[in-house]
């Protein structure tokens, strides 16, 4: 017998194609949570992104086996509900790696070579190339804060732009770091030192506000700041001052602690860069985020 899966929330329609191939798949995009209390004894397997709340009452409503989120957070599950009941959880944290590596390089390029104000001046009938002069990221140094996935596939591109390459992270050790070419230091070593640094942490108790307004003192005058992993790692007032007061060079915000940032005075400085949390919206990221959820269920249920 088939199990039965109900998916709340859009995910990419070659995932659903998948599901169906082992599986009676109901689709309820939008789901009430009301509705879904109603009628989730029915399943052995919920499939959600952000918007679904699986709450207490949803869990213990259910008789589902397994859920997944077809993302990378579990925001949005009461996961110590569904532990108590003993159902498994899978997410797809894999999936916007390549998404997120590419957007940081996309930002620290525009941000060293003055894209986005060059590409606005054109656009406003004017030619004023002598205002544009950047900078090359060849020979920089690049620290990158936070050495999981996307931290290191982070660090081959870099190497690949002729760039040396600080890590920090405290789950990691050196020879994990000289693997990729990347040289393990202590995260005030990494800011004294790095031209460019990237983010690439969850935000935790121990993470929150982890660049604060003394770690961005640390940062030499010319470097530059990029958070594609979560908003509240940066302490935006204390990021504001440093960018205000050209304590730093520049920055590529991808994050923020409120989202959108409404009314935040980052939208006023020149040497920004803010992309709308881009960085999974790639095709191939949303194909990848709702298949490896799928695919994790079906193994599951194949005893896998």
């Amino acid at each position: 017998m088939k199990p039965k899966i109900l998916i709340t929330d859009r995910i990419h329609e070659s995932a659903i194609k998948e599901a169906k191939k082992f599986a009676d798949v109901d689709l309820d995009i939008g789901c009430s949570n009301e509705n879904l209390v109603k009628k989730i004894g029915e399943y052995d397997a919920l499939i959600v992104r952000s918007a679904t709340k699986v709450t207490k009452d949803v869990i213990n409503a259910s008789n589902l086996k397994i859920m997944g989120r077809a993302g990378v957070g579990l925001d949005n599950i009461d996961v110590d509900a569904a532990n108590k009941k003993g159902i498994k959880i899978v997410n797809s944290p894999e999936a916007p790696t390549i998404a997120v590596t590419e957007l940081v390089f996309a930002s620290i390029l525009a941000l060293m070579r003055n894209i986005i104000p060059a590409d606005r001046t054109i656009r406003e009938g004017r030619w004023e190339k002598n205002l544009f002069r950047g900078n090359e990221v060849y020979g920089k140094i690049m620290g990158i804060v936070g050495f999981g996935r996307i931290g290191k596939e982070v660090a081959i591109r870099a190497r690949a732009f002729g760039m040396r390459i600080m890590a920090y992270d405290p789950n990691i050790t050196k020879e994990d770091a000289r693997e990729f070419n990347a040289e393990q230091v202590e995260l005030n070593t990494l800011l004294k030192n790095s031209d460019i640094i990237t983010i690439h942490v969850p935000l935790t108790e121990e993470t929150r506000g982890l660049i604060n307004e003394g770690r961005l003192k640390l940062m030499k005058k010319s470097a530059i700041i990029v958070n594609a992993a979560r908003g509240g790692v940066v302490d935006e007032k204390a990021l504001y001052s440093a960018l205000k007061e050209r304590g730093i060079g520049g920055a590529a915000l991808d994050v923020f602690e409120n989202e959108p940032p409404v009314g935040s005075p980052l939208l006023t400085l020149d040497n920004v860069v803010l992309t709308p949390h881009l960085g999974a919206s790639t095709e191939e990221a949303q194909i990848n985020s709702g298949t490896i959820v799928v695919e994790k269920i079906r193994n599951f249920f194949r005893g896998q």
